[in-house]
């Protein structure tokens, strides 16, 4: 391969990297940080940035776990229900704690969490969901799935 090609390919490259970087930022961080809507560059790349591969709806759903101690229910931080010290690698974004809504879990969950947090009488699995997160966000339908006592 001659110098002049390696050159060539390596200026694409960059270049590439310097637009897909801009497009995957460009309207969540870089729209914000200018105060401005910056420009869409019309190449292959997809409107969902790096997840370009997985189709995103618009419902979200996640799993929240409420300890309960007396009469008195508190939400309890997935962060400290599953924590990690792998740095830059967070379960709780990566929706880990919705296995928790499985029913065939039940018992096995309920153990850990009153092994993982004794000061409860008890916990209650939550299924959160939100039909549609780009026209109703703020709008969340609760429903306890199961209770561990």
């Amino acid at each position: 391969m001659t110098a002049s090609r390696k050159f060539h390919i390596s200026v694409f490259v960059v270049l590439w990297l310097l637009v897909f970087g801009y497009e995957s930022l460009r309207y969540n961080y870089l729209s914000r940080w200018f105060h401005a809507d910056l420009p869409k560059v019309m190449f292959l790349f997809p409107p969902a940035g790096w997840i370009m591969f997985y189709q995103v709806g618009d419902a979200d759903g996640r799993a929240e776990v409420w300890g309960r101690i007396g009469d008195r229910r508190e939400l309890i931080d997935p962060h400290r229900i599953f924590a990690t010290r792998w740095v830059g690698y967070d379960n709780i974004h990566r929706n880990v704690l919705i296995t928790a809504l499985d029913p065939a879990y039940a018992s096995a969950f309920g153990r850990y969490l009153r092994r993982k947090f004794p000061g409860y009488d008890g916990f209650d699995i939550v299924e959160v969901w939100t039909p549609s997160v780009t026209k109703e966000p703020d709008r969340q339908i609760r429903q306890t799935i199961y209770h561990c006592d």
